[in-house]
């Protein structure tokens, strides 16, 4: 990010004094209004298009005039790009450059706008029309988000043109064959790859010539989730590009409740799920030290009740904690369609506005992450299994060749819901990474397959082989019998007669394919010829691959006892985050011992232990570990704090947050206040909705209605 004094927030108090630090964030495509003032670091307007009464640099501005930092982000595969679509850019109609299935429909994000196969002419916009406008209106960080090629698409004209300039002889439809559904991925791949390095770049060397220094983030949806949905993404690659500074890690109910496979069944599991999700983002950009957001949605775009959403908000928040060493979050995206739409339920014509108890609970965790702090603390369980993945993930998914079926992407998550669901914390590892010597320096056992993925190079297979060598624990799965096996690749082409890539890698540690087990070196290789998929689509399948992986973990990695709970834990500074999960043996509580105010309930309560269930999560405030707990600080609020004034015997401060809802809040004082007394930004007197003390914890509790301007609080003790 941009290098600028901060003045940071204290991890421990909610207060500020300026909105220097670039932290937390949330997008709209709005212009600012009362209802949506969410009181984040950032605000990253959407779009670069005038709006009916106001341009671009208005909307940018009106935020800026709020104390926000402004970024903005715009679509690179979809967009409201009219002017280019219909021939008003250049006077060329452009619609033909959508992406097109094998029917011969358009693939549309919305009315006039179809994903785009990204050729020459649409980069050129993106650059022309939509990049210098945007650096011209003084912004320096741009967001381009979600590079997406469905996998079901690639039948269109233009894409035929780009498969012959790209592989030098005729398109050949991906369906008729599993060698051109692959050759079809990889050019999706390229294709967005090459996208967002043209626009990256051009961004940067503009922004140059106009004295800015010029950030770019990808905004995107989780490896695993793209694999799942069957989209083509260039994801990890793009970390190692020079003009790219970041990611936002898009994660959210929406993209979590998607169900998988465990124990014979299939059903959502929304906070494994989006475990997995996150991981997968910060393994893609941990090696390479670029800049991570981690999103989450209060809500999510397919009808649902309110009690839903709330319940699923709070697995994938409590997810995302769970990477201690992150705090950097987009809090929301659309607040406009959160705080100011009332959304449909389900098998019903009625519409609900967000309930008052929703919106501050979700401003109570929203603050939260103003002051969430990076920690070095581990999460419990142990640290140190891995399971490979890569960007081929992506590439055989869709359509199905010779019967060869991967049910909601199983082969994935028989590698790592078992684990998970044990309470450990499996880190996902990116092949595209192993270049980087951070990326297995932790790890002692690696779990890898190829039936659901291929190595995009030889030095995959080099940088394992070494890893071994050196001590590592490595267990192979897979039956390699998959149609993918033979598409011509680097393994089968140019001297290479590999019938599968395992081959080759079981060369390289000098062990034969029909091995079970091996010594190689200082480390050790397992072949298990199952598939992933078969661990957890049979019931109690996993058992034996659980036995498997800590036989090498304690046996042949000599790594300690490997710890088997229902739980997942970490401690923040003050926090305590928890989750504990079901279809476990073990069905006992976790238990959280206070006084803890607990942030997942409005109403803040004071609690002298909390007790966690399985299926549940929670995020904690530990009373006992505030720093400086003599010194009067509001340690949970549905607002944000400033101009905070301590004197003898008073404190007193100014909360901010969305007009329309209602804030409630923790203040740590000395002993019990003597008066309280709230004004409004006019300077009117505001009697607060509910007030009382709380001896154990030395908190007193207030409850009014929020003001943007500010409402005024003022105690005396």
């Amino acid at each position: 990010m941009m290098r600028r004094t901060l003045i940071f927030v204290c991890s421990l108090c909610l207060s500020v004094t300026a909105m220097a630090q670039e932290k937390t964030a949330f997008q709209t495509s709005s212009a600012w209004t009362p209802e949506i003032d969410v009181r984040s670091d950032i605000a990253i307007v959407y779009g670069a298009g005038d709006r009916r009464g106001m341009t671009f640099e208005a909307r940018v501005k009106s935020w800026r005039e709020r104390g926000y930092q402004t970024h903005f982000m715009t679509g690179i595969a979809w967009g409201n790009y009219e002017d280019y679509f219909t021939g008003k850019w250049d006077g060329k109609n452009h619609f033909g450059i959508g992406q097109v299935e094998q029917d011969g429909d358009t693939i549309w994000h919305g009315r006039n706008v179809p994903y785009v196969v990204p050729e020459s002419t649409f980069i050129a916009y993106m650059k022309e029309a939509i990049i210098k406008k945007v650096i011209d209106a003084g912004i320096s960080h741009i967001h381009l988000e979600e590079p997406e090629f469905w996998a079901r698409a690639g039948y269109s004209e233009v894409f035929k043109k780009e498969w012959q300039q790209y592989y030098g002889f005729p398109w050949q439809p991906q369906h008729t064959s599993p060698e051109n559904t692959y050759l079809s991925s990889k050019l999706k791949y390229h294709l967005y790859y090459n996208a967002i390095k043209e626009v990256s770049e051009y961004a940067k060397a503009y922004g140059k010539q106009k004295g800015m220094d010029v950030k770019v983030y990808i905004p995107t949806h989780s490896l695993v989730n793209y694999s799942s949905w069957r989209i083509v993404s260039p994801e990890a690659s793009l970390a190692s590009l020079p003009s790219i500074d970041g990611y936002i890690a898009q994660v959210w109910t929406g993209t979590s409740r998607e169900p998988t496979y465990f124990n014979g069944l299939r059903k959502e599991r929304v906070f494994e799920n989006a475990f997995l999700e996150y991981g997968s983002m910060i393994s893609m950009t941990a090696p390479t030290g670029r800049k991570i957001f981690l999103l989450t949605d209060p809500i999510e775009d397919w009808p649902r009740d309110w009690g839903d959403y709330k319940r699923n908000y709070e697995a994938t928040f409590t997810a995302k904690l769970l990477y201690p060493m992150v705090a950097n979050y987009e809090v929301m995206p659309w607040p406009e369609r959160i705080y100011t739409r009332p959304y449909k339920l389900p098998n019903s014509d009625s519409s609900i506005l967000i309930p008052k108890y929703y919106s501050t609970q979700m401003q109570i965790m929203v603050n939260a992450l103003n002051s969430m702090p990076e920690t070095a603390n581990r999460v419990s369980g142990v640290n140190g299994i891995g399971v490979l993945m890569g960007n081929s993930m992506m590439f055989q998914r869709f359509p199905t060749h010779q019967g060869f079926e991967d049910p909601q992407f199983s082969n994935f998550y028989g590698q790592t819901l078992p684990l998970v669901k044990l309470g450990i914390p499996v880190q996902t590892v990116h092949m595209e990474n192993l270049p980087f010597e951070a990326t297995l320096k932790d790890i002692k056992v690696l779990v890898m397959s190829y039936s659901n993925m291929k190595p995009m190079s030889a030095e995959v297979h080099q940088h394992l082989a070494a890893w071994v060598k050196k001590g590592g624990v490595l267990i192979y799965c897979g039956r390699d019998d998959d149609p993918y096996q033979s598409v011509q690749e680097w393994w089968n082409t140019k001297g290479n007669t590999f019938k599968a890539p395992s081959e080759h890698l079981f060369r390289l540690l000098g062990v034969k394919p029909e091995q079970s087990q091996a010594r190689v070196g200082k480390g050790y290789v397992y072949i298990v010829r199952e598939h992933p998929k078969e661990f957890v689509m049979n019931a109690a399948g996993e058992k034996s691959y659980v036995a498997l992986v800590q036989k090498a973990y304690e046996e042949s990695a000599k790594a300690g006892k490997l710890l088997f709970r229902n739980s997942l834990y970490v401690s923040r500074g003050m926090y305590d985050v928890v989750a504990v999960m079901d279809e476990n043996n073990d069905q006992n509580p976790f238990v959280v011992k206070g006084p803890v105010i607990d942030l997942f309930d409005p109403t803040l309560p004071v609690l002298a232990s909390k007790s966690v269930t399985p299926g549940k999560q929670a995020l904690l405030l530990n009373v006992g570990r505030v720093k400086e707990p003599g010194k009067p600080q509001v340690l949970a609020a549905a607002a944000r704090i400033y101009n905070e004034e301590r004197k003898a015997g008073a404190y007193s401060f100014v909360a901010k947050s969305p007009a329309k809802t209602v804030n409630a809040m923790r203040i740590l004082l000395p002993s019990a206040p003597k008066e309280t007394v709230l004004h409004g930004p006019g300077g009117e007197k505001i009697t607060p909705a509910a007030t009382s003390w709380d001896e154990s914890s030395k908190t007193v509790f207030l409850q009014f209605d929020n003001s943007p301007d500010g409402v005024k609080v003022e105690i005396s003790y």
